[in-house]
């Protein structure tokens, strides 16, 4: 089983390369925010917890998200691997999902970052936010304070992952094709 995290700030192109390693090695895609939704709407347990906590305003604890990834990971028990996108975004969401994994007996193979810099960044976000209608794309003060936010908590990660040798940082920036083929070699080394 293939399991990777696609890492990076927003507006890195985890979405775009995201799709084309669905595509290829048939993984199922894993992002928390789509779980959230998918468990709310079908009235889960733990879809209803979540919906009680967001809609006060409180973040959902790690312990549901983690949940929500069992749930999955039960229902897909033949799939090829997964694609998490979004998770983990701190190293005691990265312990919690290495956990999770082992007892599953499968574990993460390599973590890929698209590493690209802030001015970039922010041009690309500002340039999707005139196509997406995304409100969080259309404020450069909001774009900055959203990289810098994944700089100081969500970065952190990446080490947790050098450390197991599992990480993988490649330059974002340039042709989609040439990034994916980056991608592409570092997954068939593992």
């Amino acid at each position: 089983m293939l399991n990777l995290v696609l890492f990076g700030p927003p507006g890195a192109g985890k979405g775009t390369q995201s799709a084309k390693l669905i595509e290829q090695y048939g993984l199922i895609h894993l992002s928390t925010g789509d779980l959230l939704r998918a468990e709310i709407s079908a009235g889960t347990t733990l879809g209803l917890e979540a919906k009680k906590l967001m809609d006060q305003g409180i973040l959902v604890p790690d312990a549901v998200v983690i949940g929500m990834i069992d749930n999955k990971l039960n229902e897909n028990k033949a799939a090829a691997g997964f694609i998490f996108d979004g998770f983990p975004r701190t190293v005691a969401q990265a312990a919690a999902l290495d956990n999770l994994l082992a007892q599953h007996d499968v574990s993460i193979q390599q973590m890929i970052a698209l590493e690209v810099e802030e001015e970039e960044l922010t041009q690309r976000l500002l340039s999707r936010g005139k196509t997406s209608g995304r409100p969080d794309d259309q404020n450069e003060d909001l774009i900055r304070k959203r990289v810098q936010e994944y700089t100081e908590k969500t970065a952190p990660v990446a080490d947790f992952y050098a450390q197991q040798g599992k990480f993988t940082g490649i330059n974002g920036v340039g042709e989609i094709e040439d990034i994916y083929a980056q991608i592409v070699s570092i997954v068939e080394k593992n």
